[in-house]
């Protein structure tokens, strides 16, 4: 347990924190990676007609510059499907596009796109990628089927369901096996994919560690303690 309530280890022999918020420090390379931000997805959810709280990208925003605070990175990655939708980034009330653009700040921003936001932002500041090396990790915003030693992924917003004493609690986890993870999803109004999925199949080499996402600490969780959903 790293001292900020993370769990530190090593992936494919590359040292990294998972934190208790959602995101991923690279400590040598004081590099922060987050993944699926879906910033306006409240506001594209309410275009259809389905009222949401329009406070989605606020929320996810405050808690990515508290992360921004407390690491100081010098680079910081979002890793795809960082907007909602093509549109998203004009529907970003001018103050909080600010906010985003402040977060560039004295730092490298790089957006990874997704599968959301192919295009990237048009206005903001960053560089785009499809994806990065860092060290021995490769990062995407989709993994790749089959097993893929140094890939950091996001996409799938894995969750793990816990079960016992007569109770389930359902928290938002980090994958991983040692040789890989999948990030969960940071945005507030992004969902999560149950770890136990057919969809994760073939992508680990055993069990993979389910690293749960708490209110202070993450927490490991073993396979044999998790449910299906």
């Amino acid at each position: 347990m790293s001292p900020c309530g993370g769990v530190a280890m090593a992936i494919h022999g590359h040292p990294l924190v998972m934190r208790h918020s959602g995101a991923l420090w690279l400590p040598g390379e004081r590099t922060l990676v987050v993944a699926d931000l879906h910033f306006e997805k409240g506001s594209a959810y309410a275009s259809r007609g389905q009222l949401l709280p329009p406070y989605d990208t606020v929320e996810t925003l405050a808690r990515l510059e508290a992360e921004v605070a407390a690491t100081t990175p010098a680079t910081l990655v979002f890793l795809g499907d960082s907007f909602h939708d093509g549109q998203a980034e004009a529907r970003l009330a001018p103050m909080v596009a600010e906010r985003i653009a402040a977060l560039a700040a004295g730092r490298t921003l790089i957006w990874a796109v997704g599968n959301h936001d192919e295009d990237g932002p048009s206005a903001l500041p960053g560089e785009l990628a499809d994806e990065l090396s860092v060290g021995t990790l490769i990062l995407r915003h989709e993994p790749r089927g089959g097993r893929q030693p140094g890939e950091i992924a996001g996409h799938l917003h894995p969750c793990a369901r816990l079960v016992g004493r007569g109770r389930a609690v359902r928290r938002r986890c980090f994958a991983t096996d040692g040789e890989r993870v999948i990030l969960p999803a940071f945005g507030a109004y992004a969902g999560g994919l149950n770890i136990r999925d057919k969809a994760y199949a073939g992508m680990f080499s055993g069990a993979p560690l389910a690293v749960a996402l708490g209110r202070d600490k993450a927490h490991p969780l073993s396979w044999a303690m998790l449910g299906g959903d």
